[in-house]
């Protein structure tokens, strides 16, 4: 008799954590894509702040409170709030309007856009997301990019546990809130929508308008509205 055994699909699947950002050791390639949401906290809570560099060209408009360490070379907008404790690495653009609001780690060379707000996610490095987007309880891999309007929903209507489609097997998290796992150099259009426990594998082209939900394997392209999976 054989017996097949269907393993949940490992963060190594889609992304690898860069090494410009120091938290190695909480975000295993072996873990679920999930798990690292539920370890950005941790990895935060025990970074050492007091390495933050000082700077003394913070914009008037620009609101920060808490723990933040804020590489020298990011670009500041003059106006927007940063609620810690968050960290955002080098050479990345932080646009007018901007809403973080706790528990975000950022790469290096994003953007995180105009009127835009982020919550317990994970950006890593090349992240694109500059215009009007929503990123809560999520991760974006490298070379990730947001269209103009493209949301991350993290709460289900009926705000009951969110399970996840692997594409092997249905997994039930135990969390009210999860957004999406987004696979390196995904790429989402304009004013779509993923919903909460959405899986995109590396390489993986959505078109605009889009409500999507469960799992999309690697490379694979979405243009017309596809099928929610349900939780």
């Amino acid at each position: 008799m054989i017996i097949l055994i269907f393993l949940a699909v490992k963060a190594s699947h889609l992304f690898s954590l860069p090494k410009s950002l120091p938290f190695e050791k909480y975000f295993s390639p072996e873990a679920t894509p999930w798990e690292w949401v539920i370890n950005i906290a941790k990895a935060l809570e025990n970074f050492d702040f007091t390495k933050t560099p000082q700077r003394r060209n913070i914009p008037q408009g620009l609101i920060i409170e808490g723990n933040a360490y804020i590489d020298p070379t990011v670009k500041l907008p003059p106006y927007g709030y940063i609620q810690g404790p968050a960290y955002i690495g080098a050479n990345t653009e932080l646009r007018p309007g901007i809403y973080i609001r706790g528990n975000v780690i950022v790469g290096e060379n994003c953007v995180l856009g105009n009127s835009c707000e982020y919550k317990n996610c994970l950006l890593m490095d090349n992240v694109q997301t500059p215009h009007f987007n929503y990123v809560g309880d999520s991760v974006l891999g490298s070379g990730s990019h947001l269209a103009a309007g493209v949301i991350l929903a993290n709460l289900r209507l009926d705000q009951q546990f969110i399970a996840v489609d692997t594409g092997t097997e249905k997994i039930q998290t135990n969390l009210r809130k999860l957004g999406s796992m987004i696979g390196e150099k995904a790429e989402i259009g304009c004013n779509s929508v993923l919903q909460p426990g959405t899986i995109l594998s590396k390489g993986v082209l959505i078109g605009s308008c889009v409500a999507l939900g469960g799992f999309v394997d690697e490379k694979k392209r979405v243009f017309a509205a596809a099928p929610i999976i349900k939780n």
